[in-house]
């Protein structure tokens, strides 16, 4: 890209990757499973964060609160989480995953590793997977620690 400095091709290249393999992991979860990469990712979270409140996920996933709990009511009435209250804090509760939710989790697991490993690793490899995840582990820290990109409400 003739004219544009590093960090714009940088920009436009990981921008696009993302959009692509983004569309493409939701595509076929959706296909296989019937629920979209977004609400996965919840359910995740979740499998790995068990008893989080909805502010944790809003924070992990840059999301808005008022977003992220509608999502978890979406989650809540397909019945694969369920709201507990929380010990520490009445005013809140606590998201965990339904032996329904953990079991549909699971699988979509599965189906997400082998659709990583087609459109990731069949490029990049194992060789050099640990470079790149060292130097988008370091941009992402210093934009967490600096909270950019995080949602105003």
């Amino acid at each position: 890209m003739e004219g544009t400095s590093a960090n714009e091709q940088l920009f436009d290249h990981l921008v696009r990757c993302e959009t692509r393999i983004y569309n493409a992991l939701a595509e076929g979860l959706k296909a296989e499973h019937g629920i979209g990469a977004a609400q996965f990712e919840f359910l995740q979270y979740l499998g790995r964060h068990p008893q989080s409140r909805v502010a944790d996920l809003a924070v992990n996933f840059a999301v808005g609160i008022g977003a992220t709990s509608k999502g978890v009511d979406r989650l809540e009435a397909r019945g694969w989480v369920r709201r507990v209250p929380n010990p520490e804090d009445r005013r809140s509760s606590l998201v965990e995953l339904t032996p329904a939710g953990r079991e549909l989790t699971e699988a979509m697991e599965k189906t997400f590793r082998n659709q990583l490993d087609v459109l990731i690793g069949s490029v990049v490899g194992e060789d050099r997977a640990a470079g790149v995840i060292a130097v988008l582990a370091e941009l992402r820290g210093a934009l967490e620690e600096r909270g950019v990109g995080l949602p105003a409400g």
